[in-house]
C-alpha cells in the first residue's frame, strides 16, 4: 500500500509517514505529542493497509520498548515523538545500541527545556541524540530541511538502521514537520533490508564479518542467540567483569558506524569556492540558503546528516575559506565540534549565529551577521 509515484502537496509529517511505509515499516508504537502527532495519526491509518500494527502506548518509555521488541520480532519498527518524550526514551535507546537493534526514532523537535514551546521549532535535542544515554556508543541521525527530505531521509533512516544495526534518528522540527510543500515520489526507491543468513550451524548469528555488523538472527529458524544490554562477547556470553571484553565490544559498536562515515554522511554544498562559508542544518539552514543562492560571496554547507559528524566535508570547505558562520536554533550545540574541525583545517575564524525562541534565522538576520563579520 505504498504511495504511487507522482507529485503531491503534503505536510512534512505526512511525508514522513509515506516514507516510512515505502521503507517497509510494519510496526509503530507512539504516544501523542506536539508537534509530531500527525505521524502517529497517519500511520494509524496507513499501517492497516500495509498489513502492519499500530499501538498507542501509555508513555514514551513503553513506546521505545515496544519498538525494540517488534524489531527483534522481525519487522521494521519505528516511533515518533518530541523533546519531553525523547528524554524518556534515552535508557532504552542505549539498550538498542548495546543490543544492536535496528529501530527508527523520529524527533520533531520543539523548544525546551521541560514543556517549553510545544508548537514552536528548536534544534535543542542535537546533543541529546548523540549523548543522551549513558556509555560510549554511536548513532546515525539525519536532519531534513524540506517536505521532500522528510520523505527521502525517513527512508534512509530505515536503510541505515537495518544496514548497521543501530538506532537511527530523523531530527526534524516543528517548522519542517508542519510546513507544506511538494513531494515527488520516484518510480524506484532504494530499500535496504536487514542482513539475515540461512542456517548453517546453530551459532551462525554470532559471526562478525569485516563490516563489524553481526547478521541478524532469524527467530524460529534455529539460531542460538541472546539479547542483552549487559557487556557480552561476540557469542553473547555475559561478561560484565571482563575489561577486555567490554573494550572490544564498545570499540566495535562505535567503529561499525565511524568507519562508514563516507557511506552515511550526506550534505549539500552551495558556492564551494566562497571565502565565507555558512554551515547549517535543518530549518536553520533555510535563511542561509536564500542568502547563499543570491550572493556568490557566501557559500553554504548544509548538513543533511549530523551524526556521525560529517567531518570530511567540513574540513574540506574550512581548508579553502577564510571564515565560517555556523547557524543553529540552539545556543551552539554543533558550533563547537564544527569549530574544532574547521580550526584544524586552517580556517582563521569561526563564528556563531544562534537563535532560540521558536523561529529559524531569517535571511536578513543572516546578512546582518555576515556584515558584522565583514563578509558582505
Amino acid at each position: 500500500m505504498t504511495i504511487a509515484p507522482g507529485e503531491y502537496f503534503v505536510q512534512g509529517n505526512d511525508a514522513c509517514v509515506e516514507g516510512a511505509v515505502a521503507a517497509g515499516v510494519r510496526f509503530f508504537a507512539g504516544y501523542p505529542i506536539t508537534p509530531s502527532t500527525e505521524i502517529a495519526e497517519g500511520l494509524s491509518h496507513r499501517l492497516k493497509g500495509a498489513d502492519g500494527v499500530f499501538l498507542q502506548m501509555e508513555d514514551e518509555i513503553a513506546c521505545i520498548s515496544a519498538v525494540i521488541g517488534a524489531s527483534w520480532g522481525g519487522v521494521k519498527s519505528m516511533t515518533a515523538t518530541s523533546g519531553p518524550g525523547f528524554s524518556l526514551m534515552q535508557e532504552a535507546i542505549g539498550y538498542a545500541a548495546m543490543s544492536e537493534t535496528p529501530v527508527v526514532i523520529v524527533n520533531v523537535m520543539r523548544g525546551g527545556p521541560s514543556t517549553g514551546q510545544p508548537t514552536r521549532a528548536s534544534q535543542g535535542d542535537v546533543m541529546q541524540t548523540r549523548y543522551g544515554s549513558h556509555g560510549d556508543y554511536q548513532v546515525i541521525a539525519f536532519a531534513p530541511a524540506s517536505v521532500q527530505e522528510m520523505f527521502d531521509l525517513t527512508i534512509e533512516s530505515f536503510n541505515y538502521a537495518e544496514k548497521y544495526r543501530v538506532p537511527a534518528f530523523l531530527l526534524s522540527d516543528a517548522e519542517v514537520g508542519h510546513m507544506r510543500g511538494l513531494l515527488t515520489v520516484p518510480d524506484k526507491i532504494r530499500i535496504v533490508n536487514r542482513k539475515e543468513k540461512g542456517l548453517r550451524r546453530p551459532d551462525e548469528a554470532y559471526d562478525v564479518p569485516d563490516d563489524l555488523v553481526h547478521p541478524f538472527p532469524i527467530f524460529g529458524k534455529g539460531h542460538k542467540t541472546m539479547i542483552t544490554g549487559m557487556t557480552h562477547t561476540d557469542d553473547s556470553r555475559i561478561e560484565p567483569e571482563d575489561a577486555k571484553v567490554h573494550q572490544q565490544l564498545i570499540k566495535r559498536l562505535s567503529e561499525k558506524v565511524l568507519k562508514n562515515r563516507k557511506d552515511i554522511n550526506k550534505w549539500e554544498l552551495t558556492c564551494p569556492d566562497s571565502k565565507t562559508m555558512i554551515v547549517s542544518y535543518g530549518s536553520s539552514a533555510l535563511g542561509p540558503k536564500e542568502v547563499a543562492v543570491s550572493d556568490e560571496r557566501v557559500g553554504l554547507l548544509r548538513l543533511k546528516s549530523i551524526w556521525p559528524l560529517p567531518e570530511e566535508p567540513i574540513y574540506e570547505v574550512a581548508s579553502k575559506c577564510d571564515q565560517i558562520l555556523v547557524c543553529e536554533m540552539n545556543l551552539g550545540m554543533l558550533y563547537w565540534p564544527i569549530k574544532r574541525v574547521a580550526l584544524e583545517a586552517g580556517c582563521k575564524k569561526v563564528e556563531l549565529l544562534s537563535k532560540v525562541g521558536g523561529e529559524p534565522p531569517t535571511p536578513s538576520e543572516v546578512r546582518h551577521k555576515l556584515r558584522a563579520m565583514g563578509a558582505i
